[in-house]
């Protein structure tokens, strides 16, 4: 009896089909059809292929590298703007090519973008409507291109501007009409005329914090400055003087910059608009003497001086008369390269400095 039961079994194994290794779809199958669930019918290979195949990735332009809604795209030496940008693209790094022209559609799907960057590549011309679409746009580097004005109709949003190292030559008073985001501009190193700023061109610029207007032709402080400045650099250019209303109504700003200009006179009321001062450069001027009004400053701590044509400093230039009036020490003054003999020059002069090691006089030598 045991026997032709073992003999049963023998023959039952021989019919039965050879063992298959389970690839994962038919593992995932095997849990589907276990569960009760109906399966479809794939008999035929093309069922298969649809059931099997991968799904799409997403688009990204030819040589580009996107990754979390960021497409960069920079030094490829591109002619134009890749028509194939992921439409959720929030940054679109564009430098370094050789881009001419921005032209109308070149963004027209990416309303969501926050960040573009166009800098170094051959802009002469923006369409008037490019940035149209872009409703979310915070910041717009276009800095090292061609361009002869600022673009037209520049988003609302902008938070930040960058388009030094231009050919602009006139900044208009409608340039950053409506641009009441606008926290930082940097506009220098364009060849600016001695008057190439329209009276009121800021006026629009309730929360612009930073300004560069370096490294131009522009003759005097632009009018009109945002009372929100905060720091305000004009090195390079050729101012020759500070009068009383070249700095009115800049009660926040804090930095000034104005080293590198051909400033011979400040008239004595020219401070005392910017209250809350705490760093002066001037170096690199034709000063005489030292800018009236420091004493009258409790905040300032830094004051670049040298290379001037300063012969005086009396005890008086920099700290006022009486004590505990000045709530902030100096940090740092500097006097060197100038034609003071610094062995006259008083102790006490330097009575409201942290220490004397932030003095810095030296000897002058005539060039």
């Amino acid at each position: 009896m045991r026997s032709a039961c073992l003999s049963l079994l023998l023959v039952t194994a021989c019919w039965a089909l050879p063992f298959r290794q389970s690839g994962f779809m038919d593992f995932m199958l095997e849990d589907e059809g276990a569960s009760g669930d109906r399966l479809p019918d794939l008999t035929t290979t093309e069922d298969k292929e649809v059931v099997l195949s991968a799904p799409a990735g997403p688009k990204c332009p030819f040589r580009c590298q996107c990754h979390l809604r960021v497409v960069q795209c920079s030094d490829l030496g591109l002619k134009t703007v890749p028509d194939d940008i992921p439409e959720d693209t929030t940054l679109l790094d564009l430098q370094n090519n050789k881009i001419s022209e921005i032209k109308e559609g070149d963004f027209k799907h990416l309303k969501g973008l926050h960040a573009l960057i166009l800098v170094n590549n051959k802009i002469t011309t923006i369409h008037a409507k490019a940035f149209t679409p872009l409703a979310k746009l915070q910041r717009l580097y276009l800095s090292k291109n061609q361009l002869k004005e600022i673009p037209a109709n520049m988003p609302k949003s902008l938070q930040e501007l960058r388009i030094h190292e231009n050919e602009i030559t006139k900044i208009k008073k409608s340039s950053f009409q409506g641009m009441v985001n606008m926290i930082v501009m940097e506009l220098g190193s364009n060849p600016l005329k001695a008057a190439g700023i329209d009276a009121g061109a800021f006026a629009d610029l309730k929360k612009v914090s930073y300004i560069r207007l370096a490294d131009t032709s522009i003759s005097e402080i632009p009018k009109g400055l945002p009372s929100s400045l905060s720091e305000l650099h004009l090195d390079g250019n050729k101012i020759t003087k500070l009068t009383a209303d070249s700095l009115k109504g800049l009660k926040n700003l804090a930095k000034l910059g104005l080293s590198y200009n051909e400033i011979s006179s400040v008239d004595n009321s020219s401070l005392a608009s910017v209250p809350h001062l705490r760093e002066l450069h001037m170096d690199n001027n034709a000063l005489t003497s030292v800018p009236p009004g420091l004493p009258d400053h409790k905040y300032i701590q830094v004051v670049y001086l040298h290379a001037n044509k300063i012969s005086a400093v009396g005890t008086e230039d920099f700290c006022p008369p009486g004590f505990n009036t000045k709530k902030a020490m100096y940090s740092g003054i500097s006097l060197f390269s100038n034609p003071v003999p610094y062995w006259e020059v008083q102790p006490i002069t330097f009575r409201c400095v942290f220490d004397r090691s932030a003095i810095q006089l030296g000897n002058y030598r005539k060039k």
